[in-house]
């Protein structure tokens, strides 16, 4: 995913289903534990895992921006196919792009879960 030493990683979406392996490599990588929900600084990059069932996209990405550096990158977790809780593709794009963003990249990030790598728009 990239993370890279000295990093503040902000994890919002936390439940008993992420992937603690994941979790405990982006510590490892930054040498930083992750940052909870209560952040009240400015993070590096977002952890965003999201459900089906946690609430709108759209509103989960805009306030998952509020700490985020103007270069920062949001990585949205989701659910892969046949999992719980899984996200549409089309309402991921939907959601990412009434929120502003743009797609980077998206990989497997875990046995059950796919990340999305978001940014801002270049100005």
């Amino acid at each position: 995913m990239g993370f890279v030493s000295g990093q503040v990683v902000q994890e919002i979406g936390h439940g008993d289903d992420v992937d603690e392996e994941l979790r405990e490599g982006i510590v490892a990588q930054t040498g930083n534990a992750l940052a909870g929900e209560d952040l009240d600084d400015v993070a590096d990059a977002v952890l965003l895992w999201f459900r089906l069932d946690d609430g709108d996209l759209t509103d989960a990405l805009v306030d998952s921006l509020t700490y985020l550096e103007a270069d920062g990158e949001l990585w949205l977790c989701t659910p892969k196919p046949g999992r719980a809780g899984f996200v549409e593709a089309g309402d991921v794009s939907e959601a990412v792009a009434t929120a502003g963003l743009s797609r980077t990249k998206a990989i497997g990030i875990a046995a059950d879960w796919t990340g999305v790598r978001l940014a801002r728009p270049k100005h």
